[in-house]
Formats: structure tokens, sequence, C-alpha cells
């Protein structure tokens, strides 16, 4: 049988000069992943997070590697427009505008619709969707005023396509998510920005091991290709491709980090 497991792909300096703004960036999933591949492409980059404390040693640890000048952070919860406009004044107080937002920001968790409080309901759809769309509205606004032909990478996953119990909040909010990627792109194509989104399926990280069942990670598992999770960097490397220039004629799309796209 062909050996699948992934190789870690070098930078080849395809965002150099570049500023990107990630979300969620604080912890080792996609966020995290994104925030380094970013860095390894070239690119200065500002993280944000609500985990405090993870945000500040994410920010020491790369500054550390890529350089302090390169890496700036600030507390951010994607729920609170105040907070968002911060993030990406930042951005352009400390590397001069922006170029690239990654949305990567969203909250999930398992529940049966029956089960499910209106809370529950609300507060994934506020974090997922609802702070997706303030930080892509945040972005063009950005993009119109300074012209720059800016792109935007969302985070969408395969249940947006597909159905999973317990999974009708998370499923919903994704769904949206790849209905505003689509949307958006059609709005700033007019201006010359690129708006699209990855859907990943299952890219293991701590967190996820933590608040799932072992047995459904393995029936998840099970379902994949290839016979394995993704690693959080193998849906980053797509998201730089996005981000490039490699993808300049891609817009309105939510391209699918697994086999199962449907």
């Amino acid at each position: 049988m062909t050996d699948n497991k992934a190789q870690y792909v070098p930078g080849h300096g395809l965002l150099d000069g570049r500023t990107a703004v990630v979300t969620a960036a604080a912890g080792a999933g996609i966020g995290g992943a994104t925030a380094r591949r970013l860095l390894e492409e070239g690119a200065r980059i500002v993280i944000g997070d609500t985990h405090t404390r993870r945000l500040k040693e994410a920010e020491q640890t790369l500054a550390a590697e890529f350089g302090a000048h390169r890496v700036a952070a600030l507390p951010c919860d994607v729920t609170d427009e105040d907070q968002v406009a911060s993030l990406f004044a930042l951005a352009a107080r400390e590397h001069g505008g922006l170029d690239i937002v990654v949305n990567n920001a969203g909250l999930g968790g398992t529940c049966s619709l029956v089960d499910m409080s209106d809370e529950a309901w609300a507060k994934v759809l506020d974090v997922t969707l609802n702070g997706t769309f303030r930080c892509t509205r945040a972005a063009l606004r950005a993009f119109k005023e300074t012209g720059r032909d800016g792109v935007i990478v969302n985070n969408a996953s395969v249940v947006g396509w597909r159905a999973q119990a317990g999974q009708a909040h998370y499923a919903a909010a994704k769904a949206g998510v790849m209905a505003l990627t689509r949307c958006a792109a059609v709005e700033a194509a007019a201006y010359g920005v690129r708006v699209n989104a990855v859907a990943p399926s299952l890219a293991m990280h701590p967190h996820l091991v933590k608040v799932t069942s072992a047995e459904l990670l393995e029936e998840l598992t099970a379902r994949e290709a290839f016979g394995r999770h993704a690693e959080p960097w193998e849906v980053a490397n797509v998201i730089v491709f996005l981000a490039s220039r490699y993808s300049s004629y891609l817009t309105g799309e939510v391209v699918s980090v697994s086999s199962q796209h449907a």
C-alpha cells in the first residue's frame, strides 16, 4: 500500500511583502498552522484570538522565529465589532495596510436539534457565520478604500454540503459561510478583490480530540480517501494557494480539502 503520510512543503516566497490578518490563530489547529505557513511564504501577519494567553505565546514564538517586525497580535472576539475594527486597524498601523484576510474563527459542538437551546444555536451562528461576515465586511471596506487587490479566504467545512447528526447549528453556519463567500466574491470583483473558501473535513488537532469522542473520530477517519485525517498545515497549504497569485482567476469558489465534497 502506498505510504500516505503527509510531507511538509517548504516555503517558496509566494506571499513576499504582503500583509495578512488571521482570526482564531493562537491554537494548534488550522489558524495557527495558517499563520506559520503565511510567514514561511514571506508575509507579515496580524493574528487575533479570544485566548489571550495562547495568543501571546503564539506571538512570541513566531516573532522569535520569523522576526518581531513581521508579527503582531491583538485579542479579538469576532462577535464584537469594535474588536474586529481594532484588529484591522492594527494591520494598517503595524504593517502599513492589508492584502490578505483569513477568516478562521468558528465554533462547533455536538447537540441534537430537539435538545438544542436558542442560545446554543445563536452562539455558534454568531461566531462562525456572523463573525466571518463582520471580518469580511471590514476587509472589503479596507480594500475598497485603499485600492489594493486583496484576497479573503474563509474557513468553511464539508458539513456545509452534507448532513451529520448533532451538527445542525454548525452545518447551517458553514453553509452560510459558503453562500457569503459566493455573494461577497461577486460584489468584490468590481474592485479587484477575490473571495474564496476552503472546506476541510477532518483536520486533527488537540482541541478536537478533547471535544470529540474517540469512536466518532475513528468513524470520520474511516471515511477519508487516504484513510487518515488531514494535518492542519495541509489545509493551510490550500489557504496559501488561494491567498497567492497562483489563484488569480479563482473567486467565489469553495475548495474541498477532502474527498468528501458531497
